[in-house]
């Protein structure tokens, strides 16, 4: 089976000439000719060439309700013949806010941004400004934005990021400025956090997690493991800040917090309110949020609160929060039954696949291991065979993320779901042996 990639050829030709690399961010990178969409809707993406596709990317995780669902295209294009930006308040965007603080249980006060990594880079800012400490825990694995203070040790290579139980931060790129100030610790790993903790008692200004790591697997935190990160931070008055911008409204209306039942201090979220719109949203409890309501933390942006982002968010947040059973119901319900489907198609062909995750968001990984708990058992698992099956699912018609990520949205159908187990079964068995 192969798809007919003419004009997409053609244009990765000329954006090479003009775009540095081809592409407009190096998630899309590729081994061959990347994906050029002409157009999607509901469950399905078409490219430039009329190739269609199940589409498992949504975005990178936001379009939950699929994509160009109605109520929202709907708000977005009343919206725009309103006015695109304003650099002023509107109304809507104070309903947006209170939906939000009813919604998500850290949520007492919100402040609006653009995109994920600047909603992070908010919290950071936050937190050191509040506590007037310097120094920020992150986890190992865990992606946090791509500025330069964050983006350390996401998918560092294991022999220059120290031993897994003292790991070093390792920079994602070329041109970053040294790591100060930033502690990394093992995901999971309950003893080795209570000593790093210890051995910067009175430090650190906050920890900060996805508490279900998406950017790394999918990997959950073991049981009890975040109460006992909460506990940690009250113990050191440290803040805990929840990076919500994947499990933010996919595991449920009010978040991971809500899903695992752990409220943290500070939570950021992105564009899933609204639909892919460009929002994000920084969170949190009002003691701390009012260090920028009373001016001793900066924080700014012309596009904050953009009005046609704003009004995807209340559409998309309105259907979350007001169909919540339906919306989530279908979420896990379809998530649960494609992973069972590719488990059993993996079983059959005699393949070592380990198919993890809570269902409207999971991930597969080549590895006989039975858990993947971290980052460095994630560093363990094939990840060039998995490449290798990405490329053969797109031959088919299913677009998956690249490193073996899978988002379920309520627009995908048992009929998709059939195909996909049908094409995964495939693909697995064009792949080479080994």
């Amino acid at each position: 089976m192969s798809r007919t990639l003419d004009a997409s050829r053609d244009l990765y030709a000329t954006a090479r000439k003009y775009i540095a690399g081809g592409v407009s961010s190096d998630a899309r990178r590729t081994s061959g000719v990347p994906l050029y969409v002409e157009r999607a809707a509901g469950s399905r993406l078409w490219d430039v060439d009329g190739n269609e596709y199940v589409d498992y990317v949504l975005g990178q995780g936001p379009a939950l309700l699929g994509h160009c669902p109605p109520e929202v295209v709907e708000a977005v294009s009343a919206q725009v013949a309103r006015g695109i930006v304003y650099s002023a308040q509107h109304a809507a965007e104070v309903r947006v806010a209170e939906r939000l603080c009813a919604m998500i249980p850290s949520a007492e006060r919100v402040r609006f941004n653009t995109v994920g990594s600047e909603a992070a880079h908010a919290a950071w800012r936050l937190a050191r400004g509040h506590t007037g400490r310097r120094k920020i825990l992150k986890f190992e694995g865990h992606y946090h934005g791509w500025l330069d203070p964050v983006l350390y040790s996401v998918h560092p290579a294991v022999d220059l990021a120290g031993p897994a139980d003292a790991p070093v931060p390792v920079s994602g790129t070329a041109g970053q400025p040294e790591a100060a100030d930033l502690v990394i610790a093992p995901w999971n790993d309950l003893a080795t956090l209570t000593r790093i903790m210890e051995a910067h008692a009175g430090q650190i200004a906050a920890v900060v997690c996805e508490p279900v790591l998406c950017n790394t697997g999918a990997i959950a935190p073991e049981p009890g493991y975040l109460e006992a990160v909460r506990e940690l931070c009250d113990r050191h008055g440290s803040l805990l800040i929840f990076d919500e911008i994947i499990t933010g409204f996919r595991l449920a209306p009010g978040g991971a917090q809500e899903y695992l039942g752990v409220t943290p201090d500070l939570s950021v979220f992105g564009k899933a309110m609204a639909g892919g719109m460009q929002v994000s949203a920084l969170a949190g409890r009002a003691f701390v949020m009012d260090s920028i309501s009373g001016g001793k933390v900066a924080h700014a942006g012309t596009f904050n609160s953009q009005p046609v982002g704003i009004a995807a968010a209340e559409a998309t947040l309105r259907i979350l929060d007001e169909r919540r059973e339906e919306v989530y119901g279908t979420l896990y319900a379809r998530g649960r039954a494609l992973m069972e489907g590719i488990r059993e198609v993996a079983e059959k062909a005699g393949v070592p696949l380990l198919v993890d995750g809570p269902g409207p968001v999971f991930q597969t990984y080549f590895t006989d291991a039975p858990a993947v708990r971290d980052y460095r058992d994630f560093a363990r698992t094939d990840r060039a065979r998995m490449a290798l099956l990405h490329a053969a699912l797109l031959e088919r018609g299913v677009n998956m993320v690249p490193r073996g990520l899978w988002f379920l949205s309520t627009a995908h159908t048992e009929a998709d779901l059939a195909f996909t187990v049908e094409a995964f079964d495939g693909a697995l068995r064009s792949l080479p042996l080994g």
